[in-house]
């Protein structure tokens, strides 16, 4: 009570205090094979925005696995092997993930396809992966329109404190067919 958890007490033979039940989490029952694919395609994704904090998840769900289960796991994750070519560097990724996530602006020096290297306040909209890249895509303020930037040729990031505007996803286009956003 003191420490805030939600308890109440059953009376009688038995009773005693309870912690309700809509604060615990059921068991991870993740079968070895599920536990790998979860960490082969986080290994897969390096580079990917916010794969710090994937790489932590899948963590927390092998350490909370059966410990016949995570022996397994440790067993056959060395039978997959992941080739991750090139990636932008983490301090970089991160400084864009802050911005999205915050939703704020991203002060940036890019590079472009010739090397030519401009400075650029960008208003971040989201990521997205085509052809093994990922970019940040988001509202120019240089351009005053939608960019692509690919993350490997930003060569710095700060995310700032000032606010994005709320512009629609619609700005961006019209994705591929064969794009789909992240979801459960």
């Amino acid at each position: 009570m003191l420490a805030g958890l939600p308890l109440w007490a059953r009376t009688g033979p038995g009773g005693g205090f309870v912690l309700d039940e809509r604060t615990t989490l059921p068991p991870v029952n993740f079968t070895a094979a599920q536990a790998v694919a979860l960490c082969a395609a986080v290994a897969a994704s390096r580079g990917a925005p916010f794969a710090d904090s994937a790489r932590a998840a899948t963590r927390k769900v092998i350490d909370a696995l059966h410990p016949r289960t995570r022996e397994r796991v440790r067993s056959l994750s060395g039978r997959v092997w992941v080739d991750v070519g090139p990636q932008a560097p983490r301090r970089i990724v991160s400084a864009l993930e802050r911005a999205l996530a915050d939703q704020v602006t991203v002060k940036m020096s890019y590079s472009d396809a010739a090397g030519t290297v401009t400075r650029r306040e960008v208003e971040p909209m989201i990521f997205a992966l085509t052809d093994g890249r990922w970019f940040l895509v988001g509202w120019c303020r240089l351009r005053q329109d939608v960019r692509w930037f690919r993350l490997d040729r930003v060569i710095a990031a700060t995310p700032t404190r000032r606010a994005c505007p709320d512009r629609p996803l619609s700005a961006i286009g019209t994705p591929p067919h064969s794009a789909r956003i992240v979801a459960f």
